[in-house]
């Protein structure tokens, strides 16, 4: 804060600021939830900003993200200007070391993430207490390590955090089809000669296990557990992991919970901060500023927009592409009010629908047109040699490209084949090559060694390498890799 305001007169006028900054927001419409705000010094800002939520589990990857975080902002290499939590009611943790201006637009920047946390289809899952839930979870992994020891503990952690991506974001209950209910329903009511049955008729078995080798449907199921591949990883180890503690399946799904809470985040990093820049830049323009602050918040906006030469920037993208739904539907041509029935003056209106049905995926797919690919010249590159060289240009397949490495948040897309693999309770995997993105071997077998530690047998996974479908194998003490047969 400046060295001529007192803290207490920051603090007040910075009170006044956001009293008007609300009702400002409540006059554009928006509707987010109730912010609680709370100053706070760099140093707890950026461990925050490691940490994801106030209150998570101690690891030493965070401590690694804190500290990298921390360097770039002591030499001016990049800067976390606040924090904002997805709760209800939310909190919002600007930073002390911003002047008052900064935290003008930082209040006005966080009151679009909170509409959106609040009125977004993707967040409304969210627990709305996750900060109480991440303390219980804390504590959890606290006791076990008090009754485990502190590097049992971490160690396995290690493990779990290495593939903690690796959830079903669509996750829910799958439901029998009709055939599998009437086969159940039929074994249920078959009548029993005695409670012994099951271990006594042996012709029984047999004949059934006749008749499970003579059905496909039943050499199918037998042949491959799960039946259908499954995505969730993280729920698949910790309901089937053969050797697995109860503590160590409780962290498994309390890392899965936690990863969960931050899908919509990653569902929606574009448009979410999209809105907020075009929410902060709508509300500072009905601010009473000075010619001065007007020209350093027009500095600032632009820093933030600023594009990226090698990465999208999701502020710069976002805002544009609404900025762009506005002026369309505000302006439609005639074509599109006689074929489509738009109507002049709808901008507003298209824009809050955006913010409430859609995510990164389909807002690109939907909305980023020829003319927004040419204006903010986005492009494809790769790296041929040493250097990095565009190799497209073309609207239709940058817009494409770009809603490709979206595909799983960018994550390489995995599921559970065969928990029974070679009939001896080995766990086969399966990378789904999208838009030919491969693997990092030596990273994957750093991986499979991770995913050896909690399944305690063999693991596999296949994927495709210089173009060829290869098998990676880990099975405690050494790697191998095998070239498969197109049938494979």
């Amino acid at each position: 804060m400046p060295e001529a305001m007192t803290n207490d007169a920051y603090v007040a006028e910075l009170g006044d600021a956001i009293e008007k900054i609300w009702a400002i927001a409540r006059r554009m419409n928006l509707d987010p939830f109730p912010v609680n705000f709370e100053l706070v010094p760099a140093t707890i800002m950026y461990e925050f900003g490691s940490y994801g939520l106030p209150g998570r589990f101690s690891h030493w990857s965070r401590g690694k993200a804190y500290y990298r975080m921390k360097t770039d902002y002591d030499y001016g290499l990049s800067k976390i200007y606040e924090l904002v939590v997805n709760t209800n009611p939310s909190y919002a943790f600007p930073m002390e070391q911003n002047d008052l201006l900064q935290n003008k637009v930082v209040v006005a920047h966080v009151l679009g993430h909170t509409d959106m946390f609040k009125n977004n289809i993707y967040f409304k899952r969210t627990p709305p207490n996750m900060i109480d839930k991440v303390s219980v979870n804390a504590d959890r992994i606290r006791s076990y390590e008090y009754a485990h020891g502190t590097h049992e503990v971490e160690r396995f952690l290690d493990a779990v955090l290495a593939i903690e991506e690796h959830i079903d974001p669509n996750f829910r209950i799958r439901r029998l089809n009709a055939e599998e209910a009437e086969e159940r329903r039929q074994a249920g009511n078959q009548p029993r000669a005695s409670d012994y049955d099951d271990l006594w008729d042996i012709d029984q078995k047999a004949a059934d296990r006749k008749r499970d080798q003579n059905d496909s449907r039943f050499r199918a199921r037998a042949r491959r557990f799960p039946a259908e591949p499954e995505k969730d990883l993280l729920l698949f180890l910790a309901e089937h992991a053969p050797s697995l503690e109860p503590w160590q399946r409780d962290i498994l799904l309390i890392v899965r919970e936690e990863m969960q809470y931050f899908v919509p985040q990653m569902q929606t990093k574009v448009l979410n901060e999209g809105w907020a820049s075009y929410t902060h830049a709508r509300i500072m323009r009905e601010l009473d500023l000075t010619d001065a602050e007007y020209a350093a918040f027009a500095q600032m906006h632009a820093g933030v927009l600023a594009p990226n030469r090698m990465h999208i920037n999701p502020y710069h993208v976002g805002y544009h592409i609404l900025e762009n739904i506005e002026r369309r539907w505000d302006n439609p041509t005639e074509e599109e009010q006689q074929k489509l029935g738009r109507v002049p003056g709808q901008g507003k209106a298209k824009i809050f629908e955006v913010r409430e049905i859609e995510n990164d995926v389909s807002l690109l797919r939907n909305y980023l047109t020829k003319e927004l690919v040419e204006e903010l010249d986005l492009y494809l590159y790769r790296k041929e040699g040493d250097q990095w060289v565009i190799v497209e240009k073309n609207w239709e397949k940058v817009r494409d490209g770009i809603i490709g490495s979206m595909t799983n948040f960018g994550y390489p897309y995995l599921t559970v084949d065969d928990a029974d693999y070679n009939r001896n309770t080995e766990l086969l995997l399966r990378h789904h090559v999208e838009g030919g993105r491969e693997l990092d071997v030596p990273y994957a077998e750093k991986t499979l060694e991770y995913l050896y530690q909690i399944w305690s047998r063999p693991v596999h996974l296949e994927t495709i390498a210089d173009e060829e479908p290869i098998r990676l194998s880990y099975d405690g003490e050494q790697h191998s890799q095998e070239e498969l047969e197109e049938d494979e």
